[in-house]
């Protein structure tokens, strides 16, 4: 094994670790709690942690040994159960993916428009047989390279795993098919609801921003016509008596302004009862100014914790949308490059890019539901 061929088998072998932890963990951690049943998002991601373990332990594994190895070396009966499962799991994955993103886009419709009422799902039932289709689909897909597969040498002492189909016409069919029902219609939900998801987040920033923009300025308002209305008291108050210098006009100077004549105080605390001085500033002091008004900040509504994750959640499937967007077109180009001209590098090419979403979105969903960390509360 040359330099090359040892940094690719290195890079796959990193690959394939973080997928298994990775999956591992979205798995265990989507199983729910003993005092909780499960939830339909806990059910999509134990699905989708599935389908990824099977490419982790049955697809990558054997490759990475293979790719040590320098050659094929398992056999041509687990060279077929090697691409069955290849695709099963992508396929399962896929439709699996999609399920995720209609779901949360769902939920956050339901939670920013609709007040968090429930929505289709929701409901168990309805996932359960939508994840039944999709295995079915996938088996469908796959059964195929149970028949059509053979390990055949590049060269003289390296062997490969490879379909082998009939003739080229039947190779294509199958591809079209399976590319258009399988990858395409999925494909094509995931962005929709993604691109909802983004219109949804955009057009909820703009509404709280717009309400924050209108609070302030009636806050501004209120504290002006306040500010008014105590100058205009305070003007009056000392305009009124006069500037005499008689003494009792002075004492009701300070009668009319606090509200109790100032030769009448005794000091707190110098008899058993309480002042009355106390009791008449408290009743003049609820009659009089207004208490300041509370801030901006203060009467912004602050989102349910409820509606933060449902967002943050929501932006995790956006982003892995857009990483599976990423892969899936270059894998697809590179399945048609294949179709035309045959070549092992495109396949081994096209390899690694399925390895890299495995091995990629369960840890963006982890943090998307804040589960990333490990917590012993369940």
């Amino acid at each position: 094994m040359d330099a090359e061929e040892l940094i690719e088998s290195i890079i796959r072998a990193f690959m394939f670790l973080a997928g298994i932890l990775g999956n591992n963990w979205l798995a265990i951690r989507s199983l729910p709690g003993r005092k909780s049943g499960i939830r339909t998002n806990e059910v999509l991601f134990i699905n989708l942690a599935v389908s990824n373990l099977i490419t982790n332990y049955l697809v990558d594994l054997p490759d990475t040994m293979a790719d040590f190895a320098g050659r094929w070396f398992l056999g041509e009966t687990f060279c077929a159960v090697f691409r069955f499962c290849a695709d099963l799991s992508k396929t399962s994955s896929i439709f699996s993916t999609f399920f995720i993103s209609a779901y949360w886009h769902q939920k956050l419709v339901g939670s920013l428009k609709r007040g968090g009422a429930p929505v289709q799902l929701d409901s168990l039932c309805l996932v359960g047989c939508l994840l039944a289709g999709s295995w079915t689909v996938a088996v469908v897909f796959s059964i195929p390279h149970v028949f059509f597969v053979a390990v055949e040498g590049r060269n003289e002492s390296k062997e490969d795993c490879v379909d082998v189909f009939p003739s080229a016409i039947a190779r294509q069919t199958y591809e079209i098919f399976y590319l258009t029902l399988a990858n395409a219609l999925p494909v094509a939900g995931i962005v929709f609801a993604s691109v909802q998801i983004v219109i949804t987040l955009l057009r909820n920033k703009q509404r709280i921003q717009g309400h924050s923009s209108d609070a302030t300025k009636e806050m501004v308002k209120d504290e002006s016509k306040s500010t008014e209305s105590r100058n205009d008291g305070v003007v009056s108050t000392v305009s009124g008596p006069g500037t005499s210098n008689d003494p009792k006009d002075s004492e009701s100077l300070t009668h009319v302004y606090t509200g109790v004549p100032a030769s009448s105080c005794p000091p707190e605390g110098l008899s058993g009862q309480s002042s009355p001085c106390n009791k008449e500033t408290n009743r003049d002091s609820g009659a009089g100014a207004p208490p300041n008004p509370p801030k901006p900040s203060q009467i912004r509504a602050k989102p349910s914790q409820s509606s933060n994750t449902q967002v943050r959640a929501a932006k995790s499937v956006v982003a892995v949308a857009v990483v599976f967007l990423v892969c899936w077109l270059t894998h697809l180009l590179l399945r048609i490059s294949n179709n035309i001209t045959t070549s092992p590098m495109v396949v081994e090419v096209a390899s690694y890019i399925a390895a890299s979403y495995t091995c990629i979105i369960p840890y963006i969903f982890l943090y998307g539901v804040k589960k990333l960390s490990c917590s012993c509360k369940r």
